[in-house]
């Protein structure tokens, strides 16, 4: 019977180089893109904004001073503008319409942070209120803070820490009196010392051997982490390139985030020392209070001594910094305008008198004096740009998509240039807010100084008792002038940009003393 030769068996196949497995990835990855960037295209219908380079963005448009740069920019594009930074789209909104609408109308949508290298490498891994992400922690410890930490009942009775410090800073100046003094310096010793003592239980900035706890490292401490916080570091935005640290950002977050961990276990070993073995403990300061909730078993989310240095920490840059700066900001606006010192002296005058100094409670009855404060919260808000916020979900705003993973800003500092809600918005005039019903609480969307809605600042009430009550005194304690030769118009406003916005060339003031000699030895 005939049988067909078998059939040979297909020679054996050679196995792909890694060059065919890489270019069948390439190309796979590359259809992945097209098809995500198509379907982006077509179903998104984006804020407009300048055209994006590859890589970069559109990072090549910001400048020294983010905040000047995208305000310039929105005047082409509008106040609803999206751009690229590097690999991440941005929102950027700058009307009071579009900061009601990512604050209030879709708060929850938008209360999400992005992950930045500030936030991981000085906030304990986003551990802090400012940095860490919107869920159950976030929550709680926002909770801990404002019921435990800042509450109205909690911060009145530190208000005798408040006022000591406060008679002893302007006794200071009096010893300074026709001499010139770095202003900045004086103002952030006297935040710096009311904070450690509310936060920490007592000042910091005494002079001592011991080289985490010195004065002139505690102040660098503060102010470099507040500059660190409000970089913009490249790594951020193109995160394969994070790694080399172009700017040297990071290099220096970990310094300072050692530095001030060193810092932060001293305050607590001191603290629990204190603690041991006494029984029914009463809390006396905020840390006291912080590692009495850290034995707490009934808190949803258990609070470790890690999150307990995120939280001093939070307390100690965020109302320092801030609240000195402001201040400067003020005397030097008012520096350029007698008029208004004029102005505001006769109101003290007339309601304080000279025979006693400013109390808080004293400021409701100050309207000048508030419209100045408000005046210059505008024009030098804390934050120029808040601190960036992120969709948790996709969203839709005046027709426009803003999908998830976006990162949103709310230029505060370009809402309070806009000449459609302000007469001459470039102008130092207090008068603009008397008989106005506009506060810093959140609530005006023209001026939000301290945010608005889930994530705005939650101690902004100690922070503006602070910034009020020093300024009410630095002007009915002290006639101010520029130094010897000096014009007003001599004086340098220009700003470094960061977390806040201080001033590039501190104030150099001289200060004399315009009440009775006895008033200052209280």
């Amino acid at each position: 019977m005939y049988q067909p030769p078998p059939v040979p068996p297909p020679p054996p196949m050679e196995s792909p180089s890694w060059t065919a497995y890489a270019a069948a990835w390439l190309a796979t990855l590359a259809l992945i893109l097209l098809s995500c960037c198509l379907r982006r295209r077509r179903n998104y219908n984006l804020p407009p904004g300048p055209k994006p380079w590859p890589i970069i963005g559109n990072l090549n448009l910001i400048g020294p001073l983010p905040h000047r740069s995208l305000h310039k920019l929105s005047k082409t594009y509008g106040p609803l503008m999206q751009l690229r930074f590097g690999s991440f789209p941005v929102v950027v909104f700058s009307s009071v319409e579009g900061a009601k609408a990512v604050l209030k109308t879709n708060d929850v949508a938008f209360a999400d942070r992005p992950k930045t290298a500030a936030g991981k490498y000085t906030a304990y891994n986003y551990s802090d209120i400012t940095w860490s992400p919107y869920g159950p922690y976030w929550r709680q410890a926002r909770k801990i803070l404002i019921m435990e930490l800042v509450s109205v009942k909690r911060l009145e009775s530190y208000e005798y820490i408040r006022t000591e410090e406060l008679m002893s800073f302007l006794k200071n100046l009096y010893l300074s009196r026709g001499a010139q003094i770095t202003l900045k310096d004086h103002l952030f010793n006297l935040t710096l010392n009311v904070m450690s003592r509310i936060v920490l239980g007592k000042k910091y900035t005494e002079e001592t051997e011991n080289p985490i706890i010195r004065s002139d490292v505690y102040k660098k401490m503060i102010e470099e982490l507040f500059v660190l916080n409000g970089t913009l570091n490249i790594g951020d935005s193109i995160p394969w390139l994070d790694f080399l640290d172009l700017q040297g950002y990071i290099k220096r977050m970990k310094a300072v985030h050692k530095k001030f961990n060193q810092f932060l276990e001293h305050v607590l070993d001191e603290h629990n020392e204190r603690r041991c073995g006494v029984a029914n403990f009463v809390p006396k300061d905020m840390v006291d209070v912080l590692l009495q909730l850290a034995n707490d078993t009934n808190l949803e989310v258990k609070i470790d001594r890690t999150r307990v240095k995120a939280f001093i920490q939070d307390l100690l840059a965020g109302e320092t910094e801030s609240s000195s700066t402001t201040v400067e900001w003020t005397i030097s606006e008012l520096l350029k305008r007698p008029k208004i010192i004029k102005k505001a002296i006769e109101e003290l005058d007339r309601v304080i008198k000279r025979d006693r100094w400013v109390s808080e409670k004293d400021i409701m009855s100050l309207p000048y004096i508030d419209a100045i404060t408000k005046e210059a919260m505008r024009l030098h808000p804390r934050s120029p740009m808040l601190v960036p916020r992120m969709a948790r979900e996709d969203c839709k705003i005046d027709g426009y998509d803003i999908p998830k993973g976006t990162q949103v800003l709310v230029h505060v500092w370009s809402i309070a240039r806009d000449p459609e809600i302000w007469d001459a918005p470039n102008e130092f005039r207090p008068e603009r807010f008397l008989g106005q019903d506009i506060d810093v609480k959140g609530q005006s969307f023209e001026l939000l100084p301290f945010g608005s809605g889930r994530r705005m600042c939650p101690g902004y009430s100690l922070g503006l008792k602070v910034i009020q009550t020093t300024l009410a005194n630095l002007l009915h304690g002290f006639n101010w002038k520029l130094p010897g030769g000096m014009s007003k118009e001599d004086l340098d406003m220009e700003e470094i940009f960061g977390l806040s916005t201080p001033k590039k060339i501190p104030l150099v003031a001289v200060a004399e003393p315009r009440l009775p000699d006895h008033m200052y030895s209280l």
